[in-house]
């Protein structure tokens, strides 16, 4: 195949906006909210919306029962040409809640409605209009050539919003099906309108309580204050051992050793944040490290939320406890197995071994995730969003958001590699969510390029 095969797809792929759209509508207007979950909703979503598009493209399609009976379906399709590699793509067909009552006036979160550039509904980014690009992108594909030139797997789950349940059980129990060279995902905002981006993985979560519980009940302060310990002075003590005035770790083994690599692909990464988002305090964090440093290659702690005595209608007295709950969003060169440890070690090492330390688990604990950046999938993807952008995109280390990345690296061995479409002040699980005419249209050419590279014979896999 020549260049102009290549530009035609692409320039087809994007040319198709109109009818991306009109697909788009149709899938927003199926109400899959998941948490709580709507079950007949969700599966219609994989029968009635998904399905259908990826049948009609010589996918077979099957629709698996989530191993959490109260939780959403999986959606598995799969094209087999046996040549090439074998690309998983990766998204969500459920929204969180849509909330109706806090969209502004003649919006409704189950009908796309186009305001210039802008088209509103829930799901429009998170995640309907971004993986239907990746379907789009295929179909344009196969319509140009007749066949992708590789093998494709498209996995659709309905529960991300609810924290993905039963996902780790059915990937792990179903790698045969879902085995690849490459999964791709597109999920997530960029960091600039004018670079792509390439997102490697996602920090990881833990959060922990830190509770000083010193004795029952509380004391009249006239007569005990100065001489009864004050567990919320304790805890603020012990907090400020752990961060500093300016934002520093201190804690021993929370202060990653990180590889050159991803510093550097860290450094490079270029930033134009969304206008209303809020600027950086210059002299918070760890210093000698960029913005983007801090995110994608460092952790951070953050005190979600603390009591003492009774907010609501304070008492002249000497409370008896006081806690504390701590977040540590983490990269993957600090292991979650070590971070309690550490910190029981700094607190006691510091002075405080009144300070409980109580982790927390469920929904607060994610594991971290990242691809190599020099993972050769990695240049590969990069060389090709270069070649229909005209500019080499972001490599991201890791973002700061939580994803489902390490159950997929771990289970089937694969680089995962996330390619946003979406911008910081797309409204994503709030109300007026919205996606961007222009990042539409970018992510089907991108995408279209990407697909048509990857099948062709010097394209068909890294090296």
């Amino acid at each position: 195949m020549t260049n102009i095969d290549r530009a035609s797809v692409v320039a087809r792929a994007r040319d198709g906006i109109d009818a991306f759209l009109d697909t788009l509508a149709r899938l927003v207007a199926i109400r899959s909210e998941s948490n709580p979950p709507d079950l007949p909703a969700l599966e219609t979503y994989c029968r009635e919306g998904v399905g259908p598009l990826l049948s009609a493209m010589g996918f077979e399609v099957e629709i698996h029962p989530n191993p959490e009976p109260q939780a959403g379906p999986f959606l598995v399709a799969r094209r087999h040409e046996g040549t090439g590699p074998t690309v998983l793509v990766y998204g969500h067909g459920d929204v969180v809640r849509a909330m109706p009552e806090r969209w502004r006036d003649g919006l409704d979160p189950w009908t796309l409605t186009r305001e210039g550039d802008r088209i509103y509904g829930r799901g429009t980014v998170d995640n309907k209009g971004q993986h239907l690009i990746a379907i789009e992108a295929l179909r344009a594909v196969i319509g140009a050539r007749g066949r992708l030139g590789f093998d494709a797997t498209v996995l659709i789950e309905m529960g991300e919003e609810a924290g993905s349940p039963g996902l780790e059980a059915f990937v792990g129990a179903n790698r045969d099906l879902l085995a690849a060279d490459v999964m791709v995902a597109l999920d997530g905002p960029r960091q600039s309108m004018e670079v792509a981006d390439i997102t490697l993985g996602t920090r990881g979560g833990l959060a922990m309580d830190l509770v000083v519980d010193l004795r029952p009940g509380s004391h009249h302060s006239g007569h005990w204050g100065g001489l009864l310990k004050d567990p919320a002075v304790v805890l603020a003590h012990a907090l400020a051992s752990i961060v500093s005035r300016d934002g520093r770790i201190l804690v021993e083994g929370w202060r990653p050793e990180v590889p050159d690599a991803v510093r550097a692909a860290a450094r490079a990464v270029s930033v134009a944040p969304a206008p209303g988002t809020p600027e950086p305090d210059a002299d918070w964090g760890e210093p000698g490290l960029s913005r983007t440093e801090r995110i994608s290659a460092w952790n951070s702690a953050i005190v979600l939320a603390m009591i003492a005595g009774q907010p609501e209608n304070p008492v002249p007295a000497v409370a008896g406890t006081a806690r504390a709950r701590l977040q540590l969003r983490h990269v993957v060169d600090t292991p979650p197995r070590d971070v309690v440890p550490a910190l029981r070690r700094h607190l006691d090492a510091a002075g405080f071994p009144e300070v409980a330390v109580e982790p927390v688990e469920g929904r607060d604990a994610f594991p971290p995730s990242r691809t190599d950046p020099e993972d050769p999938w990695v240049a590969r993807v990069a060389a090709s969003i270069a070649r229909t952008t005209g500019r080499a995109p972001n490599v991201i280390p890791t973002i700061g958001a939580s994803g489902p990345s390490e159950i997929f690296r771990a289970a089937l061995g694969v680089p995962v590699l996330w390619l946003p479409q979406s911008y910081g002040g797309c409204g994503q699980h709030g109300p007026n969510e919205h996606g961007l005419i222009p990042l539409f249209e970018e992510g089907l050419a991108m995408m279209a390029g990407l697909f048509w590279d990857i099948g062709s014979q010097d394209g068909g896999g890294p090296g």
